[in-house]
C-alpha cells in the first residue's frame, strides 16, 4: 500500500514511543502540575523565544483552534479566515460553539493564502453598526489548506490590517513545522513576531500520537485561556503523557526532522507527475493537489494507492489530495508515480 490520505494517518516514530514509556514509570502530579508538562513548557517558552508566553496542552487541533479563537473573539465579532481554511470547513462549528457565536468569514484566496487586499475588503465591509458583527479575530493558517506556505512578512501585511481595527490575529499551526522547515523562518518570526498573538502549536499531523500546544503571547490571557480548557474538558488529568510526546518530538530537533522528510518527500512526488499529472497549487510543503486524466484513479487503487478524491477542475479529468508524511519513503512515492505513468 502507498499511503497519501494524509499526515495524520502515518504511524508514531519509536522515539516518541520510547519518550511515552520513560514518562510511564512511577507517580506523578495530575492536571499538569508534573515535572515533565512543567519542563515542556518551558521548551516551548524558549522555542518562541517567548520567556513569558503561556503554553497549554490539549489533544486534539480542533480543541487548541477553538479555545484560541475563544480567547481571541467575542461572541458579537467576526472571525476572518480564508475560505477553505480549517475552523471554516472541518471542525464542526466548534470555533463557533466555543466563542459563544462568533460568525466565521471566509476570504476567498490566492491558493489558500488570503491576501491583504481581499482581508482590506472584507473589514471595510464590517462593523459600525449595532446590527451586524464586529471586527473580532484574524486566523491564518500555514501551511493552508491548499498546501502552500505564509513566509512571517506575508503574515505580518494581514496582521497589521488586523491589528489597526483592534482585533487579536491567530495561526492554526497544525502543520506549524513544515512551514518553518518551508520557509527557513524561526518559530518568533514566524508568530509574535509578525504580529500573531496566540498559535495552535500542532504535533499530531507531524508525528505525535495526539497533541497540540496552545501557545499564548499575552501572559495576562493566560489564566482565562487555562479557565476555558476547564471548562471545556480539555484539561487532561495524566497531562505528563501529552508532555512525554512533546519532550520527545522537541529532542535533537526531531520535530524539524520528521517535517523535513514530509516536504522533502512531497517535492519529489510533484517533481515526477511529468506529463502524466498537473499540480493544481502550488507544491510548498507535504500537501499536493493534483489532475490528471480520467481512468487515473481506478490505476492508482488498484495498484495500492490511498489518498482523497478531490473535485475535478475540468471536463475529462480527475484530480486528488495527497498527502506526505514523515514516514512516506522514495519506495512509496516511486510506486505511485510509476502507477501513475501505468
Amino acid at each position: 500500500m502507498m499511503h497519501f490520505a494524509s499526515d495524520n494517518t502515518a504511524p508514531v516514530p519509536p522515539q516518541i514511543l520510547a519518550a511515552l514509556a520513560r514518562a510511564n514509570q512511577g507517580y506523578a502530579m495530575g492536571y499538569g502540575n508534573d515535572p515533565l508538562t512543567l519542563r515542556v513548557q518551558s521548551r516551548i517558552r524558549d522555542l518562541f523565544e517567548a520567556p513569558e508566553a503561556a503554553v497549554h496542552l490539549v489533544s486534539t487541533g480542533t480543541a487548541a483552534n477553538s479555545l484560541a479563537l475563544a480567547l481571541s473573539c467575542p461572541p458579537w465579532g467576526a472571525v476572518f479566515c480564508e475560505a477553505d481554511a480549517h475552523v471554516q470547513m472541518d471542525e464542526c462549528g466548534a470555533p463557533e460553539f466555543f466563542t459563544g457565536g462568533a460568525k466565521l468569514v471566509g476570504i476567498r484566496g490566492d491558493h489558500g493564502r488570503m491576501t491583504p487586499d481581499a482581508l482590506a475588503d472584507a473589514l471595510a465591509r464590517t462593523g459600525g453598526s449595532v446590527h451586524g458583527v464586529q471586527p473580532g479575530a484574524l486566523s491564518l493558517t500555514n501551511v493552508t489548506e491548499a498546501g502552500t506556505v505564509y513566509s512571517p512578512d506575508a503574515i505580518a501585511a494581514l496582521t497589521t490590517l488586523a491589528r489597526a481595527r483592534g482585533m487579536a490575529c491567530h495561526l492554526d499551526g497544525a502543520r506549524f513545522a513544515n512551514a518553518i522547515v518551508a520557509t527557513g523562518a524561526t518559530p518568533a518570526q514566524m508568530t509574535w513576531k509578525a504580529g500573531i498573538d496566540v498559535v495552535s502549536f500542532g504535533g499530531t499531523k507531524n508525528g505525535l500520537m495526539g497533541v497540540e500546544a496552545v501557545v499564548v503571547f499575552d501572559k495576562a490571557r493566560a489564566w482565562e485561556l487555562e479557565l476555558r480548557r476547564k471548562r471545556a474538558g480539555h484539561l487532561a488529568s495524566k497531562m505528563r503523557y501529552l508532555a512525554a510526546q512533546m519532550d520527545g518530538w522537541l529532542d535533537d530537533g526531531l520535530w524539524l526532522h520528521l517535517a523535513r522528510q514530509a516536504n522533502a518527500m512531497g517535492g519529489r512526488l510533484a517533481a515526477g507527475f511529468a506529463n502524466h499529472a498537473r499540480p493544481l497549487h502550488p507544491v510548498e510543503a507535504n500537501i499536493i493537489f493534483a489532475a490528471w486524466p480520467e481512468g487515473t484513479h481506478a490505476r492508482l487503487k488498484a495498484a495500492g494507492a490511498v489518498y482523497y478524491p478531490w473535485a475535478a477542475p475540468a471536463p475529462g479529468e480527475e484530480a486528488a489530495r495527497l498527502v506526505t508524511s514523515w514516514s512516506t519513503t522514495d519506495a512509496d512515492v516511486d510506486g505511485f508515480l510509476a502507477a501513475l505513468a501505468g
